[in-house]
């Protein structure tokens, strides 16, 4: 079997047990892999850019160790893409949301946002929820979906690896904060360029996939082209520029974190985010979600790399 044939195979497989059972409950990987990198950290933390680089190098490079482990056949790929995704769970908690505040349960909400999202969430009202958990599923809809499935495309079971241990790091050090501002550049850095281009693919397939959730494709496109430069961040900006078009919202505005707070630009020019929008958000995620993994399949079959040899002639 060639290795785009096993991966390809591995990519559905994997998608497959996410739809199906979600995060696994109980001793996932990524949690195993948090706690190696706090006790590494223990070891390698200093002020500088350079030990931030040397903390992110150790760690991913026993990623790919054990994605290329693990990556021998279908069977084994397709578990290690399982525990990279994180699509069902991210829906599960989108629409628990969307119950608390249906109910008016206010103070349930608050404290079920940290699950979504990283801001403060004790002062929000339910339009600054509504907001919160839209953001929150177009921007993991990137993160927990599809870059997994298309670094599984591109690079296998290693690619997939790496590419979520990198989204883990940069959630647990890539902050603008007094410890991490030097010693977590090289993982928000790194995060940016391995997101880059499932951002764009999310973006595009919102766009495309628009009307099929009761959506407006040209409105998606327009934010996009209009608004989606204007977010601090290169990735979440257009996506969540399609998101706001494409369900005739705005999004963007103040955000209070722990330690700071941020003024990010309005994105889109509809109404204020409602209940309902966030239902149709996990729709749209969904849709792109399918779409993206019968693209990153098709992707993996035609790739022409690493060249057969051996056994696998």
């Amino acid at each position: 079997m060639r290795p785009g044939e096993r991966d390809a195979i591995a990519l559905v497989l994997g998608f497959a047990l996410d739809r199906a059972l979600g995060d696994p409950t109980h001793g996932h990987p990524v949690g195993g892999f948090g706690r190696l990198a706090t006790a590494l950290e223990r070891r390698t933390w200093r002020p500088r850019r350079r030990a931030g680089i040397a903390h992110v190098a150790l760690l991913l490079a026993a990623a790919a160790w054990i994605g290329r482990r693990a990556g021998g056949s279908p069977a084994t790929s397709a578990l290690v893409v399982w525990v990279a995704l994180g699509g069902r769970s991210l829906e599960r908690a989108a629409l628990t949301m969307a119950e608390l505040l249906r109910a008016g349960n206010l103070p349930a909400a608050r404290a079920h946002a940290p699950v979504l999202v990283g801001r403060d969430s004790r002062e929000l009202d339910a339009p600054e929820l509504c907001r919160a958990s839209i953001e929150s599923v177009a921007e993991n809809t990137a993160d927990a979906v599809v870059g997994a499935l298309l670094w599984g495309a591109l690079a296998g079971a290693p690619g997939v690896a790496v590419y979520r241990a990198t989204n883990t790091l940069d959630a647990m050090i890539g902050h603008h904060s007094r410890r991490y501002e030097r010693f977590g550049w090289a993982a928000a850095r790194l995060d940016d360029l391995l997101t880059w281009p499932a951002a764009r693919v999310t973006a595009l397939l919102t766009v495309l996939l628009a009307p099929l959730a009761g959506a407006d494709r040209s409105q998606a496109l327009r934010i996009v082209r209009r608004d989606g430069a204007r977010h601090p961040s290169p990735n979440a900006g257009p996506i969540e520029a399609a998101f706001a078009g494409a369900l005739g919202v705005r999004l963007g505005g103040t955000n209070r974190y722990a330690t700071h707070t941020e003024h990010r630009p309005v994105l889109g020019d509809g109404r204020a985010p409602a209940v309902a929008d966030i239902a149709r958000a996990v729709r749209l995620s969904q849709l792109v979600g399918r779409a993206s993994v019968v693209v990153c399949s098709l992707v993996a079959l035609t790739r022409r790399w690493p060249r057969q040899h051996g056994n696998e002639l």
